[in-house]
């Protein structure tokens, strides 16, 4: 986890105390014009506040202090609105700020040429452009993004991700991507720069945490226009309830026309202001909880396509498994010790540093506790693996241990005049039958029996997939493994289908065929491979260890680059969408107690009758009035903590999440206005303001 996200993940103070000075400076009518709902909420305070001046000269429609408090309490709502959205803001400009200070200009050195012997000139890092050549040696900060073109060395990138532990560089393959303001840790790089100044992946990292710099995403704008929509109903509504009231009362010839003030307290306290109040802070918020996960979202669509998402493609190895095959068993050939295989593989295996070689000698180790004598101890001459001969080993004088495939070890016996024998073959094809990998052991001339080799699923990974299928997500593992391995290893992760032998051309095209049926699709990956199906996918994590072009085709970046990460993005993406979906339900709902409020204190005066429908008994039509306004704009402030942290996201199908916040957000936007109304309502009688 960043480091740096923690200071702003809570409700910190001094964020508080600036977010309530930027919520004044929000009270702009160009500010508020960007959300029609808050805007009607501002030019009714502005006229409230202007008859409350009218009253003051002695020409009010209604008692001057009731008028002074329906005005405060309008410019109250707007205050909290601000506030709201403020704070949502300064969490991301508190990350913001803590990457900028990560960025520095030092002094690189630039090279005449790719190559760390070519002359050197000491340039600053911000007269870089892309394209140039630079040395980073041990010590030194990487003064730019770039791409390792030559050495190998440690890289120190807890600036970025927040993380301790050193990251391995090097030219060539899938680790060559470095990021400026890194910091080398051993070794030497020859790096070439990606990014022009301005355009590195900090900058732009800058850019998507600052809140300010956010644009509404498809949902958002819909839910925005679905919003100004009820606004206008309701203003309509309102509108024509004046020349009604003047209708009524001189029909009956008796009680007072409803007040312009009377009728902006209703209209504000009637359209849904709470979700209004609270739609920016929700989406910056969905934002801001992908950061604090160390996921960098290049936009709010990507966010909220990850809570849409029908479909997860996920890498096989270092996401579902463990990354590196582990040797599980010895299957020795009949007449051979199985103690002596063992003895023998650990042999062959004693120089071999792959993680699968290690196993090997570790299980050796396990079963039969066969100590691991010094490479140097045996006088032997170790045979590396090479693509040739798809085996390793050892020499002892004249004595040749061989580890390998099948076919490699079955053409050395050939060699040495000697077969394989059937009860091997078997062993081995039962290994493979089952998913894992086998290597047969020979000892000269002679097959001693088979390590099984197998991919290990990672711990709790099955469990994971099963909660993505309640979630209704289907799961799809890649794997360049054969179809045989590939259904084992599916099998036992739990994932509902897999792509075998894929190559970059069989996971576009098995987006694109997914996308075809109307759904969504999410990816992870990190090589130049990849680049083509994340730039396909509509949610794309690139992994920030990965190659330039995989973090390029991504609208996501994982800074801990860890694979499995994609799971959390959709469940904060989810939350994000139902979040939003239970605040809208809850500020409609809001309305029935308000009209049980406000309707009869209106018309009281005009129909005594409807005094029946004062069912919450509220003591004058001032303080029901008031009492509902003043409800209206707390209940904002009540749900600041919810909009940035988000409902609690369950694993559950679409029919259960909306039975569930129709009863949670539904009822209790009917239950919880009603007592906090009559509550506010005492609470002004005891201080004399009914």
């Amino acid at each position: 986890m960043n480091t740096h996200t923690h200071a702003a993940s809570g409700f910190d103070r001094t964020l508080a105390l600036k977010a309530a000075a930027d919520a004044f400076r929000k009270l702009s009518p160009r500010v508020q014009f960007r959300n029609p709902v808050m805007f009607v909420v501002f030019v009714c305070s502005v006229l409230t506040t202007l008859l409350w001046v009218q009253a003051l000269a002695g020409h009010g429609e209604a008692p001057v202090g009731f008028i002074f408090w329906i005005s405060a309490w309008l410019w109250f709502t707007l205050l909290f609105a601000n506030f709201a959205e403020a704070l949502a803001e300064g969490r991301g400009k508190a990350q913001a700020a803590a990457l900028r200070s990560s960025r520095k200009d030092v002094i690189a050195k630039k090279l005449a040429a790719a190559d760390h012997r070519a002359a050197i000139t000491f340039t600053p890092s911000g007269e870089l452009r892309a394209g140039d050549f630079v040395l980073v040696e041990a010590g030194d900060p990487i003064p730019g993004d770039g791409e390792a073109v030559e050495g190998v060395a440690s890289v120190d990138e807890s600036a970025i991700t927040g993380e301790s532990a050193p990251v391995i560089r090097e030219s060539g393959g899938d680790l060559s991507a470095v990021t400026g303001g890194t910091k080398l840790l051993s070794d030497w790089l020859v790096v070439r720069i990606t990014r022009n100044p301005g355009e590195s992946f900090l900058d732009r990292m800058i850019a998507m945490v600052e809140g300010a710099a956010r644009r509404k995403t498809p949902n958002e704008i819909a839910l925005t226009i679905l919003l100004a929509k009820f606004t206008l109903i309701f203003l309509l509504a309102c509108a024509t309830l004046l020349p009604y009231s003047i209708y009524s009362v001189q029909a009956s010839g008796h009680g007072r026309p409803i007040t312009l003030t009377v009728l902006v307290a209703l209209l504000v306290c009637l359209i849904p202001t709470t979700i209004g109040a609270l739609l920016s802070a929700i989406g910056i918020a969905g934002m801001d909880r992908m950061i604090r996960a160390n996921v960098i979202a290049t936009s709010g669509r990507a966010v909220e396509a990850a809570g849409d998402v029908d479909v997860l493609l996920l890498d096989k190895t270092g996401t579902i498994t463990l990354g590196n095959r582990q040797a599980v068993a010895f299957h020795a050939a009949p007449g051979v010790d199985e103690r002596r295989l063992a003895e023998v593989a650990q042999l062959a295996s004693l120089a071999d540093e792959t993680p699968e070689g290690r196993s090997i000698v570790a299980l050796a180790q396990e079963r039969f506790g066969l100590h691991e004598p010094a490479p140097e101890a045996v006088h032997a001459q170790f045979v590396p693996f090479s693509a040739q001969t798809r085996m390793s080993g050892v020499d002892l004088d004249t004595r040749r241990i061989r580890k390998g495939a099948l076919d490699a070890v079955e053409r050395h016996l050939a060699a040495a005049g000697a077969y394989l024998p059937p009860a091997v073959r078997q062993a081995a094809e039962e290994v493979a039958r089952r998913g894992a990998t086998p290597l047969v052991v020979a000892d000269d001339a002679t097959a001693l029996g088979v390590i099984e080799l197998k991919d290990i699923v990672k711990s709790g990974i099955k469990e994971r997939f099963a909660q993505m299928r309640r979630m209704g997500i289907r799961t799809v593992m890649i794997t360049g493994d054969n179809p045989l391995t590939a259904a084992a290893i599916a099998a036992e992760a739990g994932v509902d289908d897999f792509l075998a032998e894929a190559t970059p051309e069989t996971k576009l095209k098995l987006i694109r065929d997914i996308q075809a049926e109307n759904r969504l699709v999410a990816m992870c990956g990190d090589g130049t491979n990849d680049a083509p199906a994340l730039a396909q996918a509509d949610v794309a994590v690139a992994m920030n260890t990965g190659t330039q072009a995989a973090r390029e085709a991504g609208n996501m970046v994982d800074l801990d680059s860890n694979p499995t990460k994609l799971i959390e993005v959709v469940e904060i993406g989810k939350q994000m969408l139902i979040t939003r979906g239970a605040l809208t339900t809850f500020s409609i709902a809001n309305d029935i107690a308000k009209y049980f409020a406000i309707i009869p204190a209106a018309f009281a005066s005009t129909y005594p009758a409807l005094n029946a429908l004062n069912v919450m008994h509220l003591a004058t039509p001032q303080s029901a009035i008031l009492s509902a306004v003043i409800f209206n704009a707390l209940i904002i402030i009540a749900l600041i903590p919810l909009a940035l942290r988000g409902v609690k996201y369950r694993a559950l199908g679409a029919g259960a999440l909306l039975r569930r916040n129709l009863l949670v957000y539904g009822l209790g936007g009917i239950a919880v206005p009603f007592a906090g109304i009559k509550a506010i309502d005492l609470l002004l009688v005891m201080l004399g303001l009914s």
